[in-house]
């Protein structure tokens, strides 16, 4: 086999390819069907390398870095899978990808997970239309690197294989990781990749009253596509009948800021064990509806406080 070209000029492989396949008419012409096969071996191969030359080397030499190059430059963007196989030149493009996001912790979801989160309302990204994405369409979002990724990707392995549903192993996962951001991907792994495990973790929220927060849920800061679990702590039985769309309602009309003490969802870190949760002002218990105009901001401290005082 002719041994690949390995220079980085897109302009001198596109005249070489241009070449061969001028020479190939007279192949079309012959025939021998494997000479034919073998003639367009050069050109295959100039194919990729072209591909591969539209990165320069000095942004990357691998193909692993090629495909991490392309994505950062197209941050919440939905990617194709033939496009990461044109620049990364390989056949095996689909595991350099699972590399970057297991290994390496870049927060790339598959177009399956992000509709699976889409069904819940997780997943709000301008201008993507979620109807269209396919099994190999990929979105990275955002370019920064969670190192710990890892660490949790082995965790979620190890729980993954014990015998007990979706929901109490993504509990399970989220207890071990509480204060962490974690993907809709480490999740749905998690799930054994079932498509029930968005449903799952809006369950843990609303009907369990675990506080897990995402871009639309009080913590708009967060990237989309994540999850954290602010912390190990229940939010009160009463307070679990508050639809997810009237609590973004609340949290944002008080500017996601505690309407008693004053603290702010900005202020809050893995070390600090407040968040935001809704308040009813006439106690639901009493009557009080699951409206706004009945809600209010406050964050857990306040909200036991408040909760202790009026026993």
């Amino acid at each position: 086999m002719p041994r690949r070209s390995n220079h980085n000029d897109p302009e001198k492989l596109r005249l070489e390819l241009i070449c061969l396949l001028d020479e190939f008419e007279a192949q079309l012409k012959s025939g021998c069907l494997r000479e034919k096969v073998q003639s367009l071996v050069p050109a295959h191969n100039l194919l990729r390398d072209l591909g591969c030359s539209l990165i320069p080397k000095k942004y990357a030499t691998a193909a692993r870095e090629r495909i991490l190059h392309y994505f950062c430059e197209y941050p919440r963007t939905i990617i194709r899978g033939e496009e990461l196989m044109v620049v990364s030149g390989i056949s095996e493009w689909a595991r350099r990808v699972r590399e970057l996001r297991v290994e390496f912790g870049w927060k790339i979801v598959s177009g399956t997970t992000a509709k699976e989160m889409a069904k819940e309302g997780e997943f709000p990204i301008p201008d993507v239309d979620m109807s269209t994405l396919r099994v190999d369409d990929y979105i990275i979002l955002d370019d920064k690197q969670d190192r710990d990724a890892a660490f949790r990707w082995n965790t979620a392995n190890q729980i993954r294989r014990k015998k007990m549903g979706i929901r109490d192993r993504i509990l399970e996962f989220m207890l071990l990781n509480v204060g962490q951001q974690i993907s809709g991907e480490e999740l749905r792994y998690l799930a054994g990749n079932k498509t029930e495990w968005a449903r799952r973790v809006r369950e843990l929220r609303t009907e369990f009253g675990w506080q897990i927060m995402t871009k639309t849920t009080g913590m708009p800061d967060l990237p989309v596509g994540v999850y954290v679990l602010a912390s190990d702590r229940q939010a009160p039985e009463h307070d679990r009948t508050i639809p997810d769309s009237v609590r973004s309602e609340v949290l944002l009309r008080d500017e996601y800021k505690c309407q008693n003490c004053g603290w702010h969802h900005e202020k809050w870190n893995p070390s600090d064990p407040r968040h935001l949760e809704a308040h009813h002002i006439e106690h639901h218990a009493k009557g009080g509806q699951n409206s706004a105009e009945n809600l209010i901001s406050l964050c857990n401290i306040c909200h036991d406080s408040i909760h202790r005082s009026s026993k």
